[in-house]
């Protein structure tokens, strides 16, 4: 069977993409195209961002960033929901405004639907393996999940999917403790 080849679509090819209420991302010189996130998926984000930001505090250990865009080469560019960096690596991975180097941990919020499901269970976590993320979170509202992987040689390595009452914990953030469960509280549900 011949392989199909097309021409590698480049940074300037994506930001040529119109400016509309879709993400459009890059992986392997491949376009990716998803909707704006939903309002449930922006509350998952916001509920990690707000333990984290409360343990950042206290442990000046870094930054962490919402939804800003990673450009990691000429043909991989992808706009994580959350990134953190540790502060002695700061100045060597952010210019521009933007992520040029592999952030220290990723969190993606898995949208529904099985493509997007695929896009962070597989195409992302090999993205973020090849360039060096150390540990990709894969956030998932639907089975009130998280998956911790972390960078094993060339591999991000399913360390242990966690539920409920279970504890995020990461070598990464000293003393730093999530339970599941606070992830997925929305307002209506208190």
């Amino acid at each position: 069977m011949a392989a199909k080849i097309e021409p590698l679509l480049t940074i300037e090819d994506l930001e040529a993409c119109p400016d509309d209420s879709n993400r459009y991302e890059l992986i392997g010189g491949e376009l990716f195209v998803s909707r704006a996130p939903a309002v449930e998926h922006q509350l998952i984000v916001q509920n990690i961002q707000k333990y984290w930001l409360a343990y950042l505090e206290r442990k000046l250990v870094g930054t962490i960033v919402a939804g800003a865009g990673a450009v990691l080469d000429q043909h991989d560019a992808v706009i994580p929901d959350l990134v953190f960096v540790q502060n002695e690596r700061w100045s060597t991975i952010v210019r521009n405004g933007r992520f040029v180097g592999p952030p220290d941990i990723v969190v993606e919020v898995v949208s529904p639907g099985i493509e997007n499901q695929r896009r962070d269970r597989s195409v992302k976590r090999q993205l973020y393996a090849k360039y060096g993320v150390r540990e990709y979170w894969i956030v998932d509202s639907e089975n009130r999940s998280i998956d911790i992987h972390r960078l094993a040689g060339a591999n991000l390595k399913l360390i242990c999917t966690l539920q409920d009452r279970d504890e995020v914990t990461s070598p990464l953030l000293p003393e730093f403790r999530l339970q599941v469960s606070m992830v997925f509280i929305c307002p209506a549900q208190g």
